[in-house]
């Protein structure tokens, strides 16, 4: 036995006939881990243990508690709060079922309801992919179940590509007509790409002003990176660094020096953009402005991927955008010496 000390439950690991068994024994009682490893080790010997999954006597309720207690504190905390949404909606609608009743007719049918309630089909989508992720983690961690319905049900088709970024003006515009503390957030966001959850995550262990680096722990996708500072947010840092609160290991504070809340931020930043009247405009499209100035720039969408921290690069691609200047680079690359009214001449 072994204990996890990411859950601190204690988990087994056997081997029998050449077949490995590994999975958390659910407990953090290493008396009760032990007598649960007894069980199971008579029931491998008496033949009885693989003769049918788990999941048999197992419901939709048992997994999703288990699964939101197991692996949800191993995800970014921007991904938990999205799997306690989705949770919801999940539960309202599955209700106790039993885990072996839950088929992909069934799972349609909850697509096609919160389709029918006006939810918007990335909601769905998400809460599709923690079904998944759970079904998943029971079959391959628990080994309560043996396949998984979620897989065999397609996702909804999101139109969520925007070509939507700053002007130079609005730019400079917003930045001016913004709180102190807000503008820095602004540009630097301008200038790293972050997503709003890594921005105000962000903490001063994490920044390597010598190296011009940042390092990215509360990723969305729960990999780590490693971002490199511009001349106009490593000024940012500096700036801040001069009046840092050693109280607080986070780079960007609320106004009582504490971490930044995403609703407040979100307030703010809406009030901001009213006052300069400009419209249509979320603080997630700052992002996008970073990754669509640099595809303008001419910088490979390979680079803006790892930048962006995407494990698709098809997600960059929604991001990137060119605008007509910049694309002109492209089809005057093509031009030729040679002078049409002179080829003209030549025909005639």
């Amino acid at each position: 036995m072994f204990k996890r000390k990411d859950s601190g439950l204690w988990w087994m690991s056997i081997r029998h006939n050449g077949r490995r068994i590994q999975k958390s024994l659910g407990t953090a009682d290493k008396r009760l881990a032990k007598a649960i490893e007894a069980k199971v080790r008579v029931e491998i010997i008496e033949g009885s243990y693989f003769q049918k999954p788990i999941g048999n006597n197992k419901t939709l309720k048992e997994m999703m508690e288990k699964f939101m207690m197991e692996h949800s504190p191993t995800v970014s905390e921007n991904m938990q709060k999205s799997y306690e949404n989705s949770l919801k909606s999940l539960m309202l609608f599955f209700g106790n079922a039993n885990l072996m009743s839950i088929s992909p007719k069934m799972i349609s049918r909850y697509k096609m309801s919160r389709k029918g309630d006006g939810v918007k089909p990335a909601t769905v989508n998400r809460a599709l992919s923690m079904l998944s992720v759970a079904f998943n983690v029971a079959i391959k961690e628990w080994e309560w179940l043996s396949d998984n319905p979620v897989s065999k049900v397609s996702k909804e088709k999101e139109r969520n590509k925007r070509d939507r970024w700053l002007s130079e003006d609005e730019e400079r515009r917003l930045i001016e007509n913004s709180p102190e503390w807000l503008s820095e957030i602004i540009v630097f966001s301008l200038n790293t790409g972050l997503r709003q959850g890594e921005l105000i995550s962000l903490e001063w262990s994490r920044v390597n002003v010598f190296r011009k680096t940042i390092l990215i722990t509360e990723a969305k996708n729960g990999e780590q990176r490693t971002v490199p500072l511009n001349k106009n947010a490593l000024d940012v840092v500096v700036k801040k660094s001069k009046v840092r609160n050693l109280e607080n290991d986070y780079v960007f504070l609320n106004r009582d020096g504490g971490k930044i809340n995403p609703i407040s931020l979100g307030y703010s930043f809406r009030k901001s953009l009213e006052k300069t009247k400009i419209t249509d405009f979320r603080f997630h499209d700052l992002r996008h402005c970073f990754a669509t100035r640099m595809a303008q720039r001419g910088i490979d969408i390979y680079k803006i991927s790892k930048l962006l921290g995407h494990m698709d690069i098809k997600m960059t691609q929604r991001y990137a955008h060119h605008s007509p200047e910049s694309l002109r680079i492209g089809v005057e690359a093509l031009e030729s010496d040679y002078d049409m009214t002179t080829v003209k001449e030549n025909v005639m």
